[in-house]
């Protein structure tokens, strides 16, 4: 393919793989990233998600070198873990803002460019713990469950502009944010899970892939779980 692909938070984990994985089918990828680096051979654009305008510019900077977007990745995300009465107005705040907020700004930004070309493929990354809930993770949780409802409405809004919105849900998958994941918890995650394992990132870049692709155009409002299929059928 050659098509002008971003993904925001595309220095590690999950959008650093699908950024490397759309680089090598031939797309040309920019990624926004607060800290760390891009993939080699995929333009970086520093940018904090939680401050206006900064993904408004991110996203002009990755057009003016590869090109309207027209697939774009909502993948940042932070995690500032903690039980609710030891969780501060700023913990809260903050993993909504990113989470959140920040998947929000990314899609307003990038569909300017899809509506004139009347197509385009808009992929949210959430996780099914939105949908189980987790002790401890009360802003992840909330965060991650508010998705679909911003994807759905998205579908109706753009639907008749060839713009599909759907959402990847990922399991627990196996990179640096859930390595912090104590023993005790992993296996009790891990005894919910039918396939009794993590996933992997490239689990999740196949799912991604795919809604992205051609093959997904009919397809819109989904939420595809990747996730080894703890919480099914949520």
């Amino acid at each position: 393919m050659n098509r002008s692909v971003f993904v925001t938070g595309g220095n590690r984990g999950i959008g650093h793989a699908v950024a490397r994985a759309f680089a090598d089918d031939g797309d040309r990828v920019a990624v926004s990233h607060r800290t760390g680096s891009p993939p080699e051979g995929v333009l970086g654009v520093r940018a904090d998600v939680t401050e206006p305008g900064a993904l408004e510019r991110a996203l002009r900077e990755a057009e003016e070198a590869h090109g309207p977007v027209e697939v774009l990745v909502a993948n940042a995300g932070v995690t500032r873990d903690r039980p609710m009465l030891r969780m501060s107005d700023e913990d809260f705040d903050e993993v909504l803002r990113t989470n959140l907020t920040g998947s929000f700004a990314a899609v307003r930004a990038a569909v300017r460019s899809m509506l004139p070309a009347r197509r385009g493929r808009i992929v949210l990354v959430s996780s099914v713990l939105g949908f189980l809930g987790a002790p401890g993770q009360t802003n992840y949780a909330a965060s991650k469950a508010a998705l679909p409802g911003l994807a759905r409405s998205l579908a109706w809004e753009l639907g008749d502009r060839g713009i599909t919105v759907n959402v990847v849900a990922p399991g627990i998958i196996a990179t640096d944010m859930t390595a912090a994941l104590p023993d005790r918890r992993m296996g009790e995650v891990m005894r919910m899970t039918p396939l009794g394992r993590p996933g992997t990132v490239d689990d999740v870049v196949a799912a991604v892939r795919f809604l992205a692709g051609e093959e997904a155009g009919y397809i819109t409002g989904a939420v595809l779980p990747v996730s080894g299929g703890l919480g099914m059928g949520l």
